[in-house]
């Protein structure tokens, strides 16, 4: 049963490796989540969050976060929480 993801990747910043993520749900700095464009995925822990370009420990849902990715997550990409 595939779970409702908490989130989508809207943009991209390649050179610093930082997705722009419009969240369906709750995410905070410690979630592991993963990440799913298509037959690829990754799982990675949330190192940092900033919203509005100020660093913060959560976000809710509705906000537009900056999340830091060690691998590109293209702009359609969805998050979801990993176990």
């Amino acid at each position: 049963m595939e779970t409702k993801p908490i989130g989508k990747v809207v943009h991209w910043y390649d050179k610093i490796g930082v997705a722009v993520v419009k969240l369906a749900g709750a995410l905070k700095v410690g979630d592991k989540v993963k990440v799913k464009h298509g037959a690829e995925e990754f799982e990675e822990t949330v190192s940092s969050l900033q919203l509005n370009h100020a660093p913060v420990e959560s976000g809710k849902t509705g906000q537009d976060v900056a999340i830091k990715l060690s691998k590109k997550a293209g702009e359609g990409s969805e998050l979801y929480a990993a176990e």
